[in-house]
């Protein structure tokens, strides 16, 4: 049985620091880079590569993956994939197997790729799906964003260029190439290609009906 209090005296003694190594698994044939911080709760399981300077905080797994120096991981889990330099990711994200992030990029709260890349610099901050897909350099996916990659038969494959921004609660439905420094419409379903640097709009245009509370009583009803 391999005995982690050992493992982790040798990571010490290699210079990555512990905030309480009886709390962390680290299994025998991980390589971390000095500098590196680990904090509580953490697993780090099979073929794993952590660089130098990385901080990896509680509640975080990571398995069979490879992260570059200077990565910080909140509370995430990293499943055979590979993050770049200066990336920062969660906290409650989820990279499932085969997603490739480049340096300094965003993963954020709550947000899960799958089978996907994207490009450096690249940021999709909260709340989206990036499911078999190629997302370029400097691109940025709003809140709510939805790669919509599965029909129910088949799994399909969108690409979005350098630069494109991807407004709030869209949904791309693969398969689709958006081209580099388009700007999708919050709210919008992209159902076919968007020219490089066109504005991509697709949904309703929104009316008042003024006194329509009033006249159906809604402020009367009792409480």
């Amino acid at each position: 049985m391999t005995d982690y209090r050992e493992i982790n005296k040798k990571y010490e003694e290699e210079g990555v620091r512990f905030i309480d190594p009886s709390q962390v698994y680290i299994d025998g044939n991980v390589k971390i880079g000095k500098g590196t911080v680990i904090y509580p709760c953490v697993v780090i399981e099979g073929d794993v590569t952590i660089g130098e300077d990385c901080l990896i905080g509680q509640n975080s797994r990571i398995v069979d993956s490879t992260i570059a120096d200077g990565v910080e991981i909140q509370s995430s889990h990293i499943l055979e994939s590979t993050i770049g330099e200066k990336t920062k990711v969660g906290p409650f994200a989820y990279l499932r197997p085969n997603s490739h992030v480049g340096a300094e990029c965003k993963v954020g709260d709550f947000v899960e790729v799958k089978n996907s890349t994207m490009g450096d610099g690249s940021k999709a901050s909260h709340l989206s799906y990036i499911g078999d897909s190629d997302v370029g350099n400097g691109v940025n996916i709003g809140c709510g964003v939805v790669f919509v990659n599965y029909d129910g038969k088949n799994k399909h494959r969108s690409t979005v260029g350098d630069g494109s921004f991807i407004g709030c609660n869209a949904n791309l439905v693969s398969p689709i190439n958006v081209g580099e420094g388009s700007y999708i419409a919050a709210g919008s379903t992209v159902t076919g290609d968007v020219e490089s640097g066109a504005l991509y709009v697709a949904r309703s245009r929104g009316r008042t009906l003024s006194g329509w509370v009033k006249k159906r009583g809604l402020l009367d009803k009792k409480k």
